[in-house]
Order: C-alpha cells, then structure tokens, then sequence
C-alpha cells in the first residue's frame, strides 16, 4: 500500500518541523524510524490475507476507545469507516468499547510477593447483537483486545486457542498481538510527548 501519512505520531500530535517535539523526537532518530516502520507494516501492508484491513483498524479503534484517547479513536475509525462496510462496523465497534468499557488493569499473579497486587475484574464478552454485525473472527480479535488491555496477567494459551476456533490463522494471530501491542505503545508514546509539550 502507498505511504499516505509521512509520519503517524507526528501527525496525531500536530509536530510541525523545527518545533519543540520535532527536536525532542529527532534526538532519538532510531526509534521515530522504527515506529513508523511498525505502523505501515501493521496497517499498510503488503498483504492482508491472514489480518484484513477493517479488522485491523476496528482492533485499533476499539483499543483506542477502551483508553479513552479521541485522536487515535477519531483516526483509525476514520479508516475504518473508508473502507467498504466500514461504517457499520465503526458503530458496532464504538457500542463494542462502551460495553467493554472498565479500568483495570486486572488479574492475577502467580503465587509470591506480586500477588498483593491480584485484582479481579471484569472479562469481556461481545453481545450477539454486535456479533452479528462484527462477525466471529472480529469479534474474537476484540475480546482478545480486551483481555490483553485490561487483563493481561491472566492472558494464557486457551485465549490463542479461541482465536484459532474463530478462524485466526497463527500468522493473523502474530499480527493481531503486534497490533495491540503497538497500540499501547503508540498512545503511552503521544501521552508523553503532550506532556513534554506543555512542561
């Protein structure tokens, strides 16, 4: 796919060249570059067989709109509603991440000092009424979401094996963990350099 935006970070925040962040992120060249690597490979691909593009961007939605960042909800949605189809998974996405909404994080550790910090909380499971508009495979890429957002202390093989019985290929699989984790890194990255910004 064609590069569409020169650099994903700087053009949420509104960097402009010469600026404050310009400088701030050019002193680490090395991660700019590598971040803006991870996003065309996740969402300018150059295959979409295992991972299609609307549920790479309902995934980023969703996990935008669980951590409550509007940039980043406001743009993948905004790709999302693009493509074919698009607006009505955006909608059952938005209504996906209202039900899922929670604060976390939860779960539990494995017996020793960490488990002072056990909390147990809720898991997420998508409505049938969303489910017949999102579909088994994306529905499942969500739940998943949510569990690694809000749940990732209890994340363990059963929650791959129901992504597979959703028809998730261990290659879509791979690239599904990579988005969402990119997703994490991307938003703590922006909330970072706002800050920065306004020190």
């Amino acid at each position: 796919m064609a590069k569409t935006i020169p650099d994903i970070i700087d053009h949420l925040i509104g960097i402009v060249p010469g600026s404050k962040l310009d400088a701030i992120r050019l002193r680490r060249p090395a991660t700019k570059d590598n971040a803006d690597k991870s996003y065309r490979a996740l969402f300018e691909p150059e295959t979409v067989e295992d991972a299609s593009l609307a549920e790479r961007f309902a995934t980023a939605t969703f996990i935008a709109e669980l951590h409550g960042d509007t940039a980043f909800a406001g743009f993948y949605g905004q790709q999302l509603a693009a493509l074919p189809g698009g607006g009505a998974l955006l909608k059952a996405v938005k209504a996906a991440a209202v039900e899922g909404a929670s604060k976390g994080p939860y779960g539990h550790y494995p017996a020793g000092p960490l488990t002072a910090e056990d909390q147990d909380g809720p898991s997420y499971d998508v409505s049938d009424d969303l489910k017949a508009v999102l579909g088994t495979r994306l529905s499942a890429a969500i739940e998943h979401a949510h569990l690694l957002v809000f749940h990732l202390r209890d994340a363990e093989p059963a929650a791959l094996s129901r992504l597979s019985a959703a028809g998730w290929t261990t290659t879509g699989i791979v690239t599904l963990s990579q988005l969402i984790a990119f997703l994490a890194f991307q938003i703590r990255v922006v909330a970072g350099l706002k800050v920065l910004a306004a020190a």
